[in-house]
């Protein structure tokens, strides 16, 4: 007798839900707020690439050391958001930002 596998498919939601908490968790929103803010550095960086600028050059137009500047495009963490937005003038580009409630709290969407 032949035994077939279950060919069992996961949405890559349902493997976040699985692997790091469900909407809501405590885990889950520390990783979506972790990650928008990887996608934030990185945004970063490809955008002054396109601008044909260095690391340098930014850090020059908005008063900060190249230093920072690959920090930020590294980890978006520890910044303020009016550096972002020196960042993003700087570079010539339109930033919005989404601030929602959710149980008093406050979260970037």
């Amino acid at each position: 007798m032949e035994t077939k596998k279950k060919n069992r498919r996961m949405t890559l939601d349902q493997m976040k839900d699985k692997h790091i908490g469900e909407i809501g968790s405590e885990e889950r929103e520390k990783y979506e707020f972790d990650l928008r803010l990887d996608v934030l550095g990185e945004m970063i960086k490809s955008v002054r690439k396109e601008r044909h600028l260095t690391q340098e050059q930014l850090g020059e137009l908005i008063g900060v050391q190249k230093s920072q500047i690959s920090k930020l495009e590294r980890n978006a963490k520890n910044v303020t958001i009016e550096t972002i937005l020196k960042v993003f003038k700087a570079l010539k580009a339109n930033i919005k930002f989404s601030i929602e409630m959710a149980d008093g709290d406050f979260k970037i969407a």
